[in-house]
């Protein structure tokens, strides 16, 4: 019919509004709050930035290439200006391919997942839903009035990004820190998946402890965070209030002792010459959803008691991020590795039909059945049979050798000797697999690097070989921009080397040593031939150039 005809012609004149804004995407923007090089969508760079660029690394932002028509944001240099500057257009593409996606109505496929892990008990129900040639979706989640029904301006919500301050309804949340000198400044926003752990000087009077904000439980709880983050119509976002999870109090020598109840609020005031219930530490902890929504929040308080002598004290503030349904695991860097932090390792879990999981954990003293890799940690009495369950963690970027002697008899077996040290060199359990970047999730199968075995042995014909030592070499690139290198695993090799154990005559002793050692390797390829680095500019500063300042 002509009104059906023309009703269809009128809703493919009128494109749906696009769901990604292109002018906010920048795939070049790499350094968290700085300025990337050429890097012209970056929006941390400045005029100034742009008047040194050479060119745009990334001319041309779009979003998903098979739509039928989009926005396209074009990026160039006017290097005929003075200064140079940077040249923005957003333009109308469309697509010339006659088979192109009109309108993305699909909701589920607007926003990121995370898929359900198979495991053991739901692998068969996985195969028998996905494991097919095809398999549908619902068929009500495809409607081609949404877009109208709720149009994108509607409300203006954002979910939390990485680095977003953290909205609270009057401000954001606050983590003290010292900015200049040591001092506190309560102007510092606790930033999105951002772990930040904190230690600065407040001047307090004990007559007065009572009236100083900063000192009170209520300062740093009284303001609801917003479950996700809002640009316009704050008053209307769902908000999380901030619970106590715990409370400790600390008496003037030290000592800690932690409160049975959580539920009373404990206000500072003076009691003679004393301020008690002072705030001495605050520990966040923040629950996020896989889309960014905050769900959770709990704060740990240290409260403690200052005499009238005390002048200043020092607070410490930290907060920490875990994402729901998974446990908190501490991390090595984020993403590189940090020098002087463990290496991270794993193991498959068994019965999986392939590696889709690792269980993992910092290297750590461990005595559990998922112990991870360590190395041989010397003691005193020098004695491998009672340092055998003494292991010392592996951090990264530092080579390490410890050892211990074997004090041999006569009377030894050969193969409960061998299997002995064995486990002293390796501990109970080794791990198989070894993580790549310091934030490495158990789930990304392909950021956990194999651990390579190898066994040197002496080529001489013996029933007994035992274990003397144990070698890892761990192999390790920069990755990511010049400017700021990530720390990458990209190799572990674990080499047990053997020696041949003679009889011994009766009555006869013989001392071996065992060393278990850990060497790290920077395998990096240097700069191209024609990378131009950033010129050295080779100055001498007057000695009094940072006064008052060291």
């Amino acid at each position: 019919p002509e009104d059906t005809r023309d009703a269809a012609q009128a809703r493919a004149r009128s494109a749906p509004a696009p769901v990604t804004d292109v002018a906010k995407l920048c795939v070049c923007d790499l350094l968290v709050a700085q300025c990337d090089v050429n890097c012209c969508c970056d929006p941390d760079c400045s005029a100034d930035d742009f008047s040194l660029f050479t060119t745009c690394s990334v001319p041309v932002v779009t979003g998903d290439s098979r739509l039928c028509s989009q926005k396209a944001a074009v990026y160039s240099l006017d290097v005929e200006a003075n200064p140079p500057e940077r040249i923005f257009n957003l333009v109308d593409q469309v697509n010339p391919n006659i088979f192109c996606i009109h309108a993305t109505n699909y909701k589920q496929a607007l926003y990121l997942k995370s898929p359900e892990i198979p495991t053991p008990e739901n692998f068969d129900r996985l195969l028998d839903e996905y494991g097919g040639a095809t398999f549908s979706a619902e068929p009500d989640s495809w409607d081609l009035d949404a877009e109208t029904e709720n149009p994108p301006d509607a409300n203006e919500t954002y979910r939390y990004e990485y680095g977003v301050p953290v909205q609270t309804e009057d401000a954001f949340l606050r983590l003290p820190s010292p900015v200049v000198s040591s001092w506190c400044s309560d102007a510092n926003p606790a930033g999105f998946l951002v772990n930040q752990a904190t230690k600065c000087i407040r001047s307090v009077s004990v007559e007065k402890c009572d009236s100083i904000q900063a000192l009170s439980m209520l300062f740093y709880i009284n303001s609801s965070i917003l479950a996700v983050s809002m640009i316009e119509n704050s008053h209307k976002a769902e908000i999380v209030n901030i619970t106590v999870q715990s409370i400790i109090f600390q008496s003037l020598n030290g000592m800690r002792t932690l409160l049975n109840s959580s539920d009373v609020l404990r206000l500072p005031m003076v009691l003679g010459e004393l301020c008690i219930n002072a705030v001495l530490g605050v520990n966040y902890h923040i629950t996020y959803t896989d889309t960014g929504e905050i769900i959770e929040a709990a704060a740990a308080f240290v409260l403690g008691a200052i005499s009238k002598e005390a002048l200043s004290i020092e607070q410490s503030f930290e907060i920490s991020f875990t994402q729901e349904n998974t446990q908190p695991v501490p991390l090595s860097g984020n993403p590189g590795y940090v020098v002087g932090l463990p290496v991270r390792a794993g193991f498959r879990p068994q019965g999986y039909p392939f590696p889709a999981e690792f269980l993992f954990a910092p290297l750590a003293l461990s005595s559990s059945k998922h112990s991870q890799l360590t190395i041989l940690q010397s003691t005193s009495t020098q004695d491998c049979l009672a340092a055998q369950g003494a292991r010392a963690p592996v951090l990264f970027g530092y080579n390490m050798i410890s050892g211990c002697k074997l004090r041999i008899t006569a009377a030894m077996k050969c193969q409960p000797l061998a299997q002995t040290l064995l486990d002293v060199l390796k501990g109970q359990s080794f791990p198989e697999y070894v993580a790549s970047f310091g934030n490495s999730q158990a789930q990304d199968v392909l950021d956990w690097v194999p651990i390579t075995q190898l066994h040197i042995s002496e080529q001489v014909k013996s029933s007994c070989q035992i274990p003397v030592s144990l070698g890892i070499e761990v192999k390790w690139t920069k990755y990511g921009s010049l400017v700021n290198p990530q720390a990458r695993i990209v190799n572990v090799t674990a080499t047990i080397t053997t020696t041949t154990l003679k009889q011994l005559p009766s009555g006869r002793e013989r001392i071996i040593p065992v060393t278990s050692s850990v060497v790290f390797t920077d395998i990096s390829s240097p700069a191209e031939p024609g990378y131009k680095a950033w010129p050295t500019i080779n100055i001498k500063l007057p000695f009094d150039f940072f006064y008052p300042f060291v």
